[in-house]
């Protein structure tokens, strides 16, 4: 019921701001407001099913949203992030992180865009670690088009039906976090063999 009432809501939001309500709705899910992108995207697949919006333009604003969102908080980690870590761990604890990220930051990133709660924190620990920008972006912008495409395309083909949505959507889910594992120990394995 509850849930109802906010994605027609959202939808009414995202219908009159178009484009750039997802935009700002998905920039705030990647910064630090935990903001779902599921009550965003999908609903924005499923106007797109019914000719208000264009599918492809869903994805390239929703990408664009979560990149731009991911870069405020690289930025803040990179700018205080360190001094506000310091309070709580040691530099030891700190420069095993930072190493971490340095070698396997892509992976990270990629990985992390893809796993619920961790989409919206993987770029702190980036920013910390002052990961590539151009890297930083490229596997953001790759790991929030695997999922923004998901999203978009389940809204679109299932947004009419509330109870096969949430069924797929959970199926996807840990479809996407079974792929995430096995492709990490595959990647790990490989840095390890070379």
């Amino acid at each position: 019921m509850v849930f109802d009432v906010i994605v027609s809501s959202l939808v009414g939001w995202i219908g009159v701001l178009g484009y750039f309500g997802i935009f700002f709705l998905m920039f705030l899910e990647s910064s630090f407001f935990p903001f779902p992108s599921e009550v965003v995207i999908i609903p924005a697949g499923y106007l797109a099913f019914l000719g208000e919006m264009n599918l492809w333009l869903v994805v390239v604003f929703g990408i664009l949203g979560s990149l731009s969102g991911s870069w405020l908080n690289y930025f803040l980690a990179d700018r205080f992030g360190r001094k506000i870590l310091l309070k709580f761990l040691r530099l030891h604890h700190l420069e095993r992180v930072e190493r971490f990220f340095d070698r396997h930051g892509h992976i990270s990133t990629f990985n992390g865009r893809l796993i619920p709660v961790v989409r919206q924190y993987i770029s702190f620990p980036a920013g910390l670690a002052k990961m590539n920008p151009w890297k930083f972006s490229f596997y953001t912008a790759l790991g929030s088009g695997v999922w923004v495409s998901i999203l978009a395309l389940l809204g679109y083909f299932l947004g009419a039906n509330e109870v096969l949505l949430a069924e797929y959507l959970r199926e996807l889910t840990v479809i996407v976090l079974v792929l995430v594992g096995i492709g990490s120990l595959v990647y790990f394995f490989w840095r390890k063999k070379g």
